[in-house]
């Protein structure tokens, strides 16, 4: 099994949805995963994601987007003032200018995460991320992944989601601790793309094979006018 996590185009945070740009990000890429033989699509119940996924519900035919409650974005920063501080990207980026190591097991328990809305958000991703994979038909075994499909063929499903929530994604399939992971892919461009490929063999204990990090050439390959929001070439 193969999926495939997107990052939601530029967004207008303000009124969760996507900007004039973020709309032709989602077409680009859009056209750019026709060819992954895709049969099946989840999103993030959030506008932004919502809204980026259409265009390839669109153009596959496939027209069903399946949302995923548990990946919309997470939040940073004191219950009381969200926001304000406790950003995991700068948190992180603070803790290894610092000497920190990153890769603790128990970076839950660093000062700047015990109060931060962060946490209980990832620990909620990681609990979704289990019941989602287990009725794709992985269940979590310890540190892996065993295969409970009755066949072996190809499936290819495709997630649009959220840099965080994407990220704590990946946190958990690939056992890295968040932050460390926060500064190995750094701040995820807009549409970028990750891939990871699961053993398809029944019976199989795995850990996914993550092919592909945060790429985002389909933005590069293309030139816009950034001022109107159209492609030049």
């Amino acid at each position: 099994m193969r999926l495939l996590l997107v990052r939601h185009g530029e967004p207008d945070y303000e009124k969760d949805c996507l900007t004039d740009l973020g709309f032709k990000q989602a077409e680009i890429v859009a056209k750019r995963l026709l060819d992954e033989g895709i049969e099946g699509i989840y999103s993030s119940p959030m506008g932004r994601a919502r809204q980026t996924a259409e265009p390839f519900a669109r153009l596959s035919e496939i027209k069903a987007v399946h949302i995923l409650d548990f990946m919309r974005e997470i939040r940073y920063g004191r219950e009381d003032a969200l926001y304000q501080s406790g950003n995991p990207w700068i948190v992180s980026m603070e803790l290894m200018s610092k000497g920190k190591n990153l890769q603790d097991p128990n970076w839950r328990e660093l000062p700047e995460f015990v109060d931060n809305t962060a946490t209980v958000d990832i620990d909620n991703v990681i609990r979704g991320t289990d019941e989602w994979l287990a009725s794709l038909g992985y269940e979590r075994e310890g540190l892996y992944y065993r295969c409970k499909t009755e066949d072996d063929r190809k499936r290819t499903f495709v997630l649009f989601s959220h840099g965080g929530s994407s990220t704590a994604f990946l946190s958990r399939v690939l056992n890295i601790p968040f932050p460390h992971l926060c500064m190995v892919l750094g701040f995820i461009q807009h549409t970028s793309i990750s891939v990871l490929r699961f053993d398809r063999r029944p019976g199989s204990l795995c850990m996914p094979i993550l092919e592909v990090a945060a790429e985002a050439r389909h933005l590069h390959d293309s030139v816009f006018d950034t001022e109107n929001c159209k492609m030049i070439n």
